[in-house]
């Protein structure tokens, strides 16, 4: 038995600059960073949207399909990648991941039909599943429940530093190098992050893990010794109510934040009048937004949960505050004549829609059992990559028969409202404590 003495801190983060806490943000950094790279493989294809729908000539109603070819074996492959990741471990899963996305992303510079754009943007998909899953994984190894929503935001904006930056930097490349080349530059991106992790990334010990879970292991360890569903398989995880109304709840907020991801330079140039080159930097403004609404959401969790409150009520707050809020902010935009204001009420749209991106990812975590962490994110990811996947496809669609947004909006925000309804009032207590 290991002797913990009554000054032991509770956490590693009174200190932080032992070579433990270092070496856990160190990690966070890479993750970030790999996050930035990750979610640049996957909006290239947006940001090339119009170039290569004249190119090969195809239907707004094709490209929408062809956008969401990504994300239909995304959200399939989350379901046993999450069970992977608890199984084999973050690092070898995410390493394979880091490899094999960064390799299709090149080779989708050579396509020269649409089943072949389509497959390697599937494959795509299907490789870059292990990724989040593994984030919350580490994150919950690595930090106490008191201050893991932070390091999960963090992570998570990534995407949105990614989704903030892709619009000039991708548009840039396009005009110099050619879409082909903008995919080939960005899938060797990959490369020396890999490396990195590889060489860095190492899970925490015995003892590390147990400063840092301290609490929570004298808090709960004795009460839920023997608990059954330690051991429940990953299929268990289906029978609860929670698990559902997580997949639906985040299905109805990604959907709108992935009409921003795969249309909104198509809607600025289309349905506002602006050029490719504006496009790439006006487009990047409600990403910056995003950017804030990620860390808030986090930060805000974390200072709930030190202040007392429940930790599920705290992951809460911003989750479903930030989708009603999202709503009303998005509702209006079609009855809209001003530009500036159209882009202000896009921004704060898509701010309030990020408010719940890094909580609900580490709400997993708070309501997982220890050994199905990755399982339940995964799976709740998968709920929120099918509300992805048919973002692209019904705006297309819609696009075809009405020929404007209006009714993409409206769609956006009931969906954000019935994912504030689902997390408010069905997600209430932990799985693990159910006998």
């Amino acid at each position: 038995m290991m002797k913990e003495p009554t000054s032991t801190p509770k956490t590693l983060t009174p200190t932080p600059h032992s070579p433990v806490s270092r070496l856990r943000w160190g990690i966070i950094i890479i993750l970030l960073t790999a996050a930035v790279v990750n979610y640049l493989d996957r909006a290239n294809l947006s940001i090339a949207n119009t170039t290569i729908a004249k190119e090969f000539g195809f239907s707004s109603t094709q490209m929408g399909m062809l956008l969401s070819a990504f994300l239909w074996p995304y959200a399939l492959a989350n379901l046993p990648a999450g069970w992977l990741v608890d199984k084999l471990g973050p690092k070898k899963m995410f390493s394979w991941a880091l490899a094999l996305w960064s390799g299709f992303t090149v080779l989708a510079a050579f396509v020269n039909s649409y089943s072949m754009f389509y497959g390697l943007r599937m494959l795509l998909g299907i490789s870059e599943s292990p990724f989040f899953t593994s984030g919350i994984k580490i994150t919950h190894r690595w930090f106490s429940d008191k201050e893991r929503g932070l390091p999960t935001a963090i992570i998570n904006t990534g995407s949105q530093i990614a989704n903030a930056i892709a619009p000039p930097i991708l548009t840039v490349l396009l005009l110099t190098l050619g879409w082909r080349g903008m995919f080939i530059a960005i899938g060797l991106a990959g490369i020396p992050l890999l490396l990195a992790w590889i060489k860095f990334y190492r899970d925490p010990t015995a003892r590390e893990e147990a400063l840092i879970h301290a609490d929570a292991m004298r808090a709960q360890r004795p009460a839920s010794a023997g608990e059954p569903l330690s051991n429940a398989s990953w299929g268990s995880l289906f029978r609860h109510k929670t698990t559902w109304f997580m997949i639906i709840g985040n299905f109805s907020i990604m959907f709108t934040i992935w009409v921003y991801l795969t249309w909104l330079p198509s809607y600025l140039e289309n349905s506002l009048g602006f050029s490719l080159k504006q496009t790439g930097w006006i487009a990047s403004i409600p990403f910056f937004a995003g950017i804030l609404g990620v860390l808030c959401g986090g930060a805000i969790s974390d200072r709930m949960i030190r202040n007392g409150i429940n930790t599920i009520t705290a992951r809460k707050i911003p989750i479903v505050g930030g989708a009603a809020l999202a709503a009303c902010f998005v509702a209006p935009i079609p009855f809209v004549d001003n530009t500036t204001l159209c882009i202000a009420l896009l921004s704060l749209g898509y701010f309030c829609s990020q408010l719940p991106s890094g909580v609900i990812w580490t709400l997993a975590t708070d309501i997982a059992p220890k050994e199905q962490v990755a399982s339940l994110g995964s799976i709740q990811n998968f709920g929120g990559f099918l509300g992805a996947a048919s973002a692209p496809i019904v705006t297309g669609i819609i696009l075809d028969a009405t020929g404007a947004f209006t009714n993409v909006f409206f769609l956006g925000a009931g969906l954000l409202l019935t994912g504030a309804f689902s997390y408010g009032l069905f997600v209430k207590k932990p799985i693990a404590a159910r006998a």
